[in-house]
């Protein structure tokens, strides 16, 4: 443990809320009809947080109703993306295209240019037909990339107005000519040498005062035709926006440079089985797996079909998540198998956000910010040093204890102590440097409780040795291996009770509390390594010396110590074999 610790230079164990400070969060519900949000609600909406702020890796993170509001305290500085991922809706919504334009009014004279998409770098886009292929460029919202933290997956451009991705069964994931972002679905089976090119969708080609010129408003809402025509992205994208699944829907795309209609919400995220990052073995960028449950694939399969037999733009499928579209591929056949794919502009950490927004579920309400505090240390720190004095204090008390009573053996009990300390605090760095734990008070108050665990362990040891001395019929060093055959079975029973305690209320409490507990469990474990790795080894090398063997005055096991009155008030002392 100490060799891991050196190798990663971690020292100092990372500190909780109280300890370090760190941020706190106050999110008021917003309801659609400005009432107030019911309990159940809320409790959803506090174990979906919870779970959020878990899965992000961050402990002794405290979420907790408030009245109305929720507040979450997060340990640390630089926790800004956590406080962002704990109120995001974070709900996915495949919806069919019905229209899109550009996402802004075009200066008079001039017509819309082919909106730009997050990429990573300049991709060419497929030929449209009969026709040369455009050059490639870079995108705005690639240059800004590196300083947006948000998650973005979107498609490859089209040489339409609208940006155009692709939707390929498993036989398609070969890396195509374009190398461009795509939004894929799986299935068992596929054309051999079937590739999926972007299809070419209608630009607009009349004035952008007049975005409805020449477009197909079949089947779309009057009043939702009439925001898309008053939509402008540039000023406001509709980030956070509550688009209702039953209804048609007038949104941007994320970079502002597309605006669509879309038909009502084909599948939900509550269908989404499960939601996963990784690495595409093809082309080496980062992706999200999706999986449907329920009605999910039978939906996501109808929708795609659909989308297959109509003509651009819908041909497309839009991803929209808080009221924005991410993506909006142009789907080449119909998808089977309940599995889809959405890659774009990720590294590791944006994909692994946004699968954690969609893998731990969609808040019930739509929340705001109305405070977000840095909480300060001062407090804590003094706190933490009341708590290292009380600490100091309880460990001198059982050290003189052990002297006085146990005399040389006593020697073993602060020896096995100083060891179960140098093992607790490794293995508090090591998991604040891997696994993201943070100490706390509470985790301190268990710490210390356990100083009387550990040292019963040693009491409950010795005390067998002494039984078996003073039956008087054996050598030290046969009363120490027959004690420890006994006393072992105390031991481990005591330190299974101890940690199945420990477990249960981890489980079963929350915050402070359940940081105690981790405290107990770990130290309870840490006992049981130091007992049997340590003390009772360390007892049988003692036992070899003569200075307990022959029962010195000052070992602990001197003939008056030892003794035993017989019926006949005779004395037996211990005789070295």
């Amino acid at each position: 443990m100490a060799g891991v610790m050196f190798l990663n230079r971690a020292y100092t164990p990372e500190y909780g809320l109280d300890l370090a400070g760190g941020t706190t969060v106050t999110l008021r519900p917003v309801t659609p009809n400005g009432t107030a949000p019911t309990e159940e609600s809320l409790d959803l909406a506090v174990g979906i947080i919870r779970n959020r702020v878990n899965g992000s890796g961050i402990s002794d993170a405290e979420v907790a109703k408030s009245g109305d509001n929720i507040v979450i305290s997060v340990p640390g500085v630089g926790q800004e993306e956590v406080v962002k991922l704990v109120g995001t809706t974070a709900e996915l919504r495949f919806r069919q295209v019905m229209a899109v334009a550009a996402g802004s009014p075009q200066p008079p004279g001039q017509m819309p240019t082919q909106a730009p998409t997050p990429s990573s770098s300049p991709s060419p886009t497929a030929p449209a037909k009969g026709g040369k292929s455009p050059a490639p460029s870079a995108s705005p919202a690639a240059e800004q990339g590196a300083k947006t933290p948000e998650p973005t997956a979107t498609a490859a451009a089209s040489p339409s107005g609208s940006p155009a991705g692709r939707a390929l069964s498993s036989a398609l994931l070969n890396p195509s000519p374009e190398a461009t972002p795509s939004a894929t679905g799986k299935q068992e089976s596929g054309k051999k040498g079937d590739k999926a090119e972007a299809s070419p969708s209608p630009q607009p080609s009349s004035p952008a005062d007049n975005p409805l010129a020449d477009m197909d408003t079949t089947g779309i809402d009057p009043a939702v035709l009439k925001q898309f025509e008053a939509l402008d992205c540039s000023k406001n994208k509709g980030q956070g926006a509550q688009d209702d699944p039953n209804k048609q829907y007038a949104g941007c795309s994320q970079d502002g440079s597309a605006k669509y209609v879309l038909d009502k919400a084909a599948v939900t995220g509550s269908a989404i089985a499960s939601a996963n990052a990784g690495v595409d073995q093809t082309t080496g960028e980062w992706l999200v797996q999706l999986a449907f449950k329920g009605q999910g694939p039978d939906q996501w399969s109808k929708v795609t079909t659909t989308a297959f037999n109509s003509q651009p733009p819908r041909n497309q499928v839009a991803m929209v998540l808080d009221g924005m579209i991410i993506s909006a591929p142009v789907i080449q056949e119909p998808i089977t198998g309940g599995r889809a794919q959405i890659s774009g502009n990720f590294n590791q950490v944006t994909a692994n956000e946004l699968a954690g927004q969609l893998k731990f579920g969609a808040l019930p309400l739509k929340f705001e910010k109305s405070s977000i505090d840095e909480v300060s240390s001062t407090l804590g720190a003094d706190q933490l040093r009341g708590g290292m004095i009380a600490g100091g204090i309880g460990l001198a008390l059982v050290v003189v204890y052990s002297m006085l009573y146990y005399r040389g053996l006593g020697v073993v009990s602060v020896l096995s102590l100083l060891t179960a300390s140098v093992l607790t605090y490794q293995a508090v760095v090591i998991l604040g440097a891997f696994a993201g734990f943070r100490l706390s008070l509470p985790h301190i108050i268990g710490l210390i409780v356990s100083i009387g665990i550990t040292a019963d362990s040693f009491i409950v040891y010795f005390e067998r040795i002494r039984d078996e001395m003073k039956e008087g019929r054996r050598s030290l060093r046969t009363a120490v291996e027959v004690a420890w055959v006994r006393a072992r079975r105390t031991i481990l029973i005591a330190d299974a009770v101890m940690f199945i305690a420990a477990v249960v209320l981890y489980f079963l409490a929350v915050g402070g509390v359940a940081g105690f507990a981790f405290a107990m469990g770990l130290t309870t474990l840490i006992d049981i390594v130091v007992v049997f790795l340590f003390t009772k080894p360390f007892v049988t090398l003692l036992a070899r010396l003569k200075f307990f063997a022959k029962g010195h005055k000052l070992s602990g096991l001197d003939a008056e110590r030892m003794s035993s009155t017989t019926v006949t008030g005779a004395k037996t002392v211990p005789q070295e074999a």
